[in-house]
C-alpha cells in the first residue's frame, strides 16, 4: 500500500514538475493565469459501500453525505502555439477544500440494520493536470478540462481520525467573461469521482469504503499575465 502510494506521488511529482518548467519556460505572450474560486459541492449518496473489521468486508447500503462549501484555486496555461480556428488547448493544475460531513443516518451493513455514527469529512482535491480546451468568442470563452485528481479524504469520529489519498477523475465545463486584458470573471460546474478507502475508523481495524461522486458548481475571479 505504501509503495504504491510513493509511486504515485512521485509519478504525480514528475508531472507537476513537466507543467511548472512549461509554463515559466515558453514565450512571454503566451498566456497564464491564476484564479481564486469558491461554490457549492453537492455529493451524491457514498455508493458501493463496504465496511468490515478483523474479519472479511461486507456490503451495506449507500450512504447520505452533505452538501457544503468547496474554495480553492487555479494556476493555468494556453498554448499559443496550438489552435484550431477559435479553439485553444489549455493545461491547468487546481486544488480546493470541502467538507462533505457523513451524517448520522440509518444503514444496513451486512445484512444488519442500525444507526450509523457521523463522521467529519474533509477531502482536499488536487487536481495537478487538467487539460483544457476553450473556444475564444470575444469577451465571452466557453470552456471544458479533463484529468487526473488526488483526494486527500479525512474521515474522524470520536476523537479519532484517518486520512487517506486516492486517485480519481476530475471533469469541468465553464464559461469565462474576459472583463480585460487581464482581468475574468468565470462560472463552472465540475464533476468528480473516487472510490474512497478508509481502513483504520475510531482508533481501531474498521474499514469503511465507498464511491465518491460529486457535483460542484463554482464561480470565481481570474488574472492573465
Amino acid at each position: 500500500m505504501m509503495s504504491r502510494l510513493h509511486s504515485t506521488i512521485g509519478s504525480y511529482a514528475v508531472m507537476v514538475a513537466m507543467c511548472v518548467l512549461v509554463l515559466f519556460s515558453r514565450p512571454v505572450q503566451a498566456e497564464v493565469y491564476v484564479a481564486g474560486q469558491i461554490g457549492v459541492h453537492m455529493p451524491n449518496d457514498a455508493s458501493s459501500v463496504t465496511s468490515g473489521g478483523p474479519g472479511p468486508n461486507v456490503g451495506g447500503s449507500d450512504l447520505a453525505l452533505q452538501n457544503s462549501l468547496m474554495y480553492g484555486a487555479k494556476l493555468g496555461y494556453y498554448f499559443d502555439q496550438v489552435k484550431f480556428g477559435k479553439f485553444n488547448l489549455g493545461i491547468e493544475t487546481e486544488m480546493f477544500i470541502a467538507t462533505p460531513h457523513l451524517k448520522q443516518q440509518e444503514a444496513t451493513i451486512g445484512g444488519t440494520t442500525g444507526t450509523l455514527s457521523g463522521f467529519t469529512n474533509r477531502i482536499v482535491t488536487w487536481a495537478p493536470t487538467v487539460v483544457l480546451v476553450r473556444y475564444q468568442a470575444g469577451s465571452f470563452e466557453p470552456y471544458a478540462g479533463l484529468g487526473p485528481a488526488l483526494f486527500f479524504s479525512n474521515l474522524a469520529s470520536g476523537g479519532y481520525s484517518d486520512t487517506n489519498m486516492h486517485v480519481g477523475m476530475n471533469t469541468q465545463v465553464g464559461i469565462r467573461y474576459r472583463v480585460n486584458q487581464n482581468l475574468s470573471l468565470f462560472t463552472e460546474w465540475k464533476y468528480n469521482h473516487a472510490h474512497i478507502e478508509h481502513l483504520n475508523l475510531g482508533g481501531s481495524p474498521r474499514s469503511l469504503n465507498f464511491d465518491y461522486d460529486v457535483h460542484i458548481v463554482a464561480g470565481g475571479i481570474g488574472w492573465h499575465f
